[in-house]
C-alpha cells in the first residue's frame, strides 16, 4: 500500500472550501513519451485513469471513429429488446446514393431497395466501416438520419459525454459533428464494459457479404500486441485517426490518436503508445475498501461534516519510474451541500493527479445519514454561508 502521509496532507487541505474543495494540482512534468498525433490519449480501461494526453479535450471531426456512438445507440436498443439481430432494414435510395457504392466512400455494398439484417449491418459497420450500413441503421431505427443523430446526442449525454456533438450516423464531414480524444476513449471504455457480448465483434478479421470479402480496417489487429478493437477514421478535415484497445497480462488499455497526416502513422503511433503504457505503468492501491477518504461540509445538518468513501478499493495507475512522484488530489463537490444526505448517496469526486501527468477520478459516497438540523443550527449555518458568499464576491 502507498505511504499515505504526504497524500493525506494534500487531501486534508481540501475540505474547508466553499464552492469546491480545492488543492493546487501539480503541473505535469515533461512526459517520457511524445507522439506525432495532434490529439491523443492513453487510458486504463479498468479505472479510467489517464496515463498520457495531448490536446485530449480539443474538439475535432472524428470521422468514422464516431460510428462507435452509432453502435452504442444500436447496442442499447438490442440490449433493451427494442431491436433484434434478425430484424431487417431496407437500403434506401438515400443511404445507397450517399453512403453506398455511388458515394465513393467506404461501403458495405448493399444493393438499393434490398433488405439486410441488423446482424449483417452491424458487421458491415464494424469491419468495413460501411457508411451505407450506418445510414440504413439510422433510418431503420429513427426514420431519418437527422432523427437518429438526435438519439446519438441523447445517448452521449446519458453516458457522460458532455462535449461531443453528432450530426449524422457516419462521421462524414459536418461542422456540427465533433468529438474529443478523451470522449472517444470514454465511449470505447463504455462499450467494452457495458456490452461484453458485442465487443468481440470488433476483433472480427473479415466479413463475407454476398460476393464481397471485407477485411477489418483496424491495423492494430495484426500488430501482435493483444489488440481486439475498435475503430479507424479518416476525412480530409480530421486527418487519420484510430481508437484502439489491447490487453496484456490481464491489463486493458485504450488508446486514441488523431490528426495524423498518413494512414500508417495511426498504427505506428497507437502501437508505440500502447507498448509504452504496458511497460511503464503499474497499479498502486491508495485506499482500502470502506476507508474514509475525506469529509464534505453539510450546511444546516445535524452534523457539520459527512464522511466520504469509495465503493471498493481506490487504485491509481502510476509510472514505474521515476520512483518518487508527487501526488496531489482534490475532493470536489457542489456546495452548499444541504441535508438530508443519505448513506450511499454520491456526494463528491476524488480527483488524483501525479507529477508525471497521470490522473484519475473516483466517485465518493456518504457513509452515514445526515438529517436536517434544528432552527438554531440552520440559522447559524445560513449566516456563515452568507458571509462566505460576500467574501467570495
Amino acid at each position: 500500500m502507498l505511504n499515505k502521509s504526504r497524500f493525506w496532507l494534500a487531501i486534508t487541505a481540501l475540505i474547508a472550501g466553499f464552492f469546491v474543495s480545492t488543492a493546487e494540482l501539480a503541473e505535469a512534468a515533461d512526459s517520457a513519451f511524445t507522439t506525432k498525433a495532434q490529439r491523443a490519449i492513453l487510458m486504463d480501461a479498468e479505472t479510467g485513469a489517464v496515463l498520457f494526453q495531448q490536446n485530449a479535450d480539443q474538439l475535432a471531426p472524428p470521422a468514422s471513429m464516431s460510428k462507435l456512438m452509432t453502435l452504442a445507440v444500436l447496442f442499447h436498443a438490442i440490449k433493451s429488446g427494442h431491436i433484434k439481430l434478425t430484424d431487417e432494414f431496407v437500403m434506401s435510395v438515400n443511404a445507397w446514393r450517399n453512403g453506398g457504392a455511388p458515394s465513393g466512400t467506404s461501403a458495405m455494398m448493399v444493393p438499393v431497395n434490398t433488405k439486410a439484417t441488423v446482424n449483417e449491418l452491424l458487421q458491415g459497420i464494424i469491419v468495413q466501416s460501411g457508411n451505407d450500413a450506418a445510414m440504413c441503421i439510422a433510418e431503420g431505427m429513427a426514420g431519418t438520419e437527422a432523427a437518429f443523430a438526435r438519439m446519438m446526442n441523447e445517448e452521449a449525454r446519458r453516458i457522460g459525454l458532455t462535449k461531443s456533438t453528432f450530426a449524422n450516423a457516419t462521421g462524414l464531414g459536418d461542422p456540427n459533428h465533433l468529438m474529443t480524444a478523451r470522449e472517444l476513449a470514454m465511449l470505447a471504455r463504455y462499450i467494452i464494459s457495458e456490452y461484453p457480448d458485442f465487443y468481440p465483434l470488433f476483433a472480427q478479421k473479415e466479413f463475407l457479404y454476398r460476393k464481397h470479402r471485407f477485411i477489418n480496417r483496424n491495423p492494430l489487429l495484426s500488430a501482435n500486441i493483444g489488440a481486439d478493437g475498435l475503430k479507424t477514421g479518416h476525412i480530409a478535415a480530421s486527418g487519420y485517426g484510430l481508437v484502439g484497445s489491447a490487453v496484456q497480462d490481464g491489463k486493458r488499455l485504450i488508446v486514441v490518436v488523431g490528426g495524423l497526416e498518413k494512414a500508417p502513422q495511426r498504427k505506428d503511433e497507437a502501437v508505440k503508445l500502447l507498448d509504452w503504457g504496458f511497460k511503464s505503468f503499474s497499479a498502486v492501491r491508495v485506499f482500502d475498501e470502506g476507508e474514509i477518504i475525506g469529509k464534505a461540509r453539510v450546511w444546516g445538518g445535524t452534523t457539520w461534516y459527512v464522511p466520504l468513501a469509495a465503493k471498493g478499493e481506490v487504485t491509481f495507475t502510476l509510472p514505474k519510474y521515476p520512483a518518487n512522484q508527487r501526488l496531489s488530489a482534490e475532493i470536489v463537490y457542489k456546495a452548499p451541500l444541504k441535508p438530508p444526505v443519505k448513506k450511499g448517496d454520491q456526494v463528491a469526486t476524488l480527483k488524483i493527479s501525479s507529477s508525471s501527468s497521470a490522473s484519475t477520478e473516483v466517485p465518493l459516497y456518504a457513509t452515514e445519514d445526515v438529517r436536517k438540523g434544528g432552527i438554531v443550527r440552520q440559522g447559524m449555518d445560513s449566516l456563515v454561508l452568507m458571509a462566505l458568499r460576500r467574501l467570495a464576491f
